[in-house]
């Protein structure tokens, strides 16, 4: 047995983990654009005291739900996968940059742990449960 690669690229192991692995990736994006929806008002408002227009909050719950659903069903997944990447990145700078709050601190990295998630999903692709797989059979 070979400790170090115990899951073989191109299995079906290695498709319900990178399933399991979009659905933790995807689910907190696609929660965060319905509570946008919910409390619009609210994040609009938290948006502006950061210093960002409250008119970009309908691109950001766009970009959250639809990129969300995307790497769920593994749908465009590099592409989407570097974008929130670098979402992530620039979310974590801008609204969690201030690491002598605890609080803060952990959001900041959980941001960058996120962002990781994502390259490191851009490169190994959706697996074989994705649309992109799917439209790679099909050519």
């Amino acid at each position: 047995m070979n400790l170090i690669n115990i899951i073989k690229p191109n299995s079906t192991m290695a498709s319900v983990l990178s399933l399991f692995g979009r659905v933790g990736l995807s689910a907190i994006f696609i929660l965060a654009a319905i509570n946008k929806i919910q409390y619009f008002e609210g994040n609009a408002a938290y948006m502006a005291s950061s210093g960002l227009p409250s008119e970009l909050l309908p691109l950001v719950i766009a970009f959250e739900l639809i990129g969300g659903l995307f790497i769920l069903a593994g749908a465009f997944t590099q592409l989407t996968a570097i974008a929130f990447a670098g979402f992530s990145i620039v979310s974590a700078l801008l609204f969690h940059f201030d690491l002598a709050d605890q609080m803060q601190f952990l959001m900041f990295f959980k941001n960058i742990a996120m962002a990781g998630g994502f390259l490191a999903l851009a490169v190994s692709g959706a697996g074989k449960f994705s649309i992109d797989s799917k439209l790679v059979e099909s050519k």
